[in-house]
């Protein structure tokens, strides 16, 4: 059984929150979890920003002058993680994700706030269980089937499937 502790805050004022999306993101984190192989407790962390939080951070952290979406920082490394001496969970990492970015690439591609950051937070989850883009070892095919797996899963599918 999975248990996710979920610290979560909303560090912008650009986007009205939608409802239930605290709720939406901690189940992704843990159908990730689940459909990757991984069991007991976790504990993430979740930040919400704007995009000029997340564009300083992307800079500072990766030398990346620019907007992204999600940045990840894992707290594990090869299945070996730190324990939260709070309540006894490994500790998976921190998740970013710019609120502002994730709004706009929601009417970009024709779907809602909520499947978004839904997407973003299983993309970002992945990455830190070790999961790459790198396609000489077809990273990017594996994440594409587990995130449409995973959001599938969880009744959180694209617009054309919705039919």
């Amino acid at each position: 059984m999975i248990k996710v502790f979920m610290s979560f805050r909303n560090d912008q004022k650009v986007i009205e929150l939608p409802k239930g999306l605290r709720t939406v993101i901690r189940s992704c984190v843990k159908e990730t979890l689940k459909e990757t192989g991984y069991d007991g407790d976790w504990d993430v962390s979740v930040t919400l920003v704007d995009n000029e939080q997340i564009k300083r951070l992307n800079k500072q952290f990766r030398g990346k002058n620019k907007v992204t979406d999600v940045i990840s920082f894992p707290m594990g490394q090869y299945d070996k993680y730190d324990t939260n001496p709070e309540n006894g969970a490994k500790m998976l990492g921190d998740i970013l994700i710019s609120l502002e970015k994730a709004h706009a690439q929601s009417i970009e591609y024709g779907h809602s706030l909520v499947r978004e950051v839904a997407f973003l937070a299983t993309h970002s989850t992945l990455h830190l269980l070790g999961y790459t883009h790198d396609d000489d070892l077809g990273g990017e095919k594996i994440m594409n089937e587990l995130q449409d797996r995973i959001l599938n899963n969880l009744n959180i599918k694209r617009p054309e499937a919705e039919d």
